[in-house]
């Protein structure tokens, strides 16, 4: 890619490793630079750059009319599931929620933190949810206000179809929220084409920032409505917007350095194409690595169809010489940090296709996955039978 400089990439030589995860992952060098300077969180240059934040974050997700508004949270991705579900679920409302995998099933359990009602559908680790199965829930059970679904499931990979569940939920005349960790700024989610009350992201995803903050993209006559929802000072969403119409600040103490690398994140990916450009290159990593774990005799959890360009979920090898521990420690030698499986029937682990990394760099993975196997005497990287059997039965 045109943004991208292959000696501008981090050298695991130097003690670097490239983190294929699905966030925090590997940043630009100027991303990391932009953090080495302290900002005053009530001066107006940081207050202007919150403003540059929201109002690039909203040319994002596609708002023609100013019917939107940006609003960013302190914390991780999961404060910002919770912020978006206390504040725009009436403490009287009932959420529908959409779970394949680890993601969705945390928003169910926030629910009962919350202690709010709540309905689920769980699709275990294998299928999306469809817009057939919302429709048919929606109807029979008129007590549900709301639908949310995760974007993209990184326990398994999948990418949902928020499109299709976006029209079941608004043709029953319910409400979606989608918690888009994963996929917001590589997946297209424009507010002219699939419809969401509001959806939440994080920092150090797609945009490839630091962790320190998230942000919701929320319908600004929903917002407005919300006051008194909420269960939490701090995850106060409604609280948090009206402040920051008021004063231009953040309620509590920003993460200004993580903000001045968010900024830097914003240019290098309006640089690549923004979302167009970055989902492009996220999608040539994933068939890259995909193609060469396949070579190897990997087999991939979900089928292509459902493949995301975010993380790809990979069965662990039958072969008894197989010890995940071990070839974790084996790719992190050679510089790539991947991560543990999420999935609750199969032992499997995750590569990320995210971050600052392109397909040259997801080939050197495949190589140190093959050396890695080499070095445990593993002679094959066939799944267990039973993990396939399970596959075939669970997504018949």
């Amino acid at each position: 890619m045109s943004s991208l400089q292959n000696d501008a990439f981090p050298d695991p030589a130097k003690g670097e490793p490239f983190l294929l995860t699905p966030g925090p992952l590997t940043t630009a060098l100027s991303v990391k630079e932009a953090m080495l300077r302290d900002w005053g969180s009530w001066d107006g240059d940081f207050r202007a750059m919150s403003k540059s934040v929201c109002d690039q974050l909203l040319g994002l997700a596609g708002d023609p009319d100013d019917a939107y508004v940006c609003v960013p949270m302190q914390g991780s991705g999961s404060y910002c599931v919770e912020a978006m579900l206390g504040t725009f679920v009436p403490r009287d409302g009932k959420v529908l929620v959409l779970a394949n995998g680890a993601y969705g099933l945390r928003a169910a359990e926030t629910m009962r933190y919350l202690g709010r009602a709540y309905t689920l559908i769980d699709k275990g680790d294998y299928m999306p949810p469809r817009g057939a199965e919302v429709a048919e829930a929606l109807a029979a059970d008129p007590a549900i206000t709301h639908v949310i679904v995760c974007h993209c499931e990184t326990s398994s990979g999948i990418l949902n179809p928020v499109a299709e569940i976006s029209e079941a939920t608004y043709a029953a005349g319910r409400k979606l929220l989608i918690d888009s960790m994963s996929a917001f700024g590589a997946i297209d989610l424009d507010v002219t084409q699939i419809r969401y009350e509001a959806m939440v992201s994080s920092a150090n995803k797609c945009i490839e920032g630091v962790p320190g903050f998230g942000f919701a993209i929320a319908r600004k006559a929903e917002l407005e409505g919300c006051k008194g929802n909420s269960h939490s000072l701090v995850l106060d969403l409604y609280a948090q917007w009206t402040n920051f119409v008021k004063s231009g600040q953040w309620r509590y103490t920003p993460p200004t350095h993580v903000v001045a690398a968010f900024l830097e994140a914003l240019r290098l990916h309006a640089i690549e194409g923004g979302v167009a450009g970055r989902g492009a290159r996220y999608t040539k990593n994933r068939d890259v690595m995909v193609a060469g774990m396949r070579a190897l005799g990997f087999e991939t959890l979900l089928k292509d169809r459902w493949l995301s360009p975010i993380i790809v979920t990979f069965f662990c090898p039958a072969d008894p010489k197989f010890v995940f521990t071990e070839f974790y420690e084996r790719m992190k030698d050679k510089g790539f940090i991947i991560y543990p499986g999420k999935l609750t029937v199969v032992d499997s682990f995750r590569v990320g296709c995210i971050g600052w990394m392109d397909a040259a760099i997801m080939a050197r993975v495949v190589k140190a996955a093959a050396e890695a196997l080499a070095e445990m005497g593993v002679a094959s990287a066939a799944p267990p039978a039973a993990a396939l059997a399970e596959r075939a039965k669970l997504a018949a």
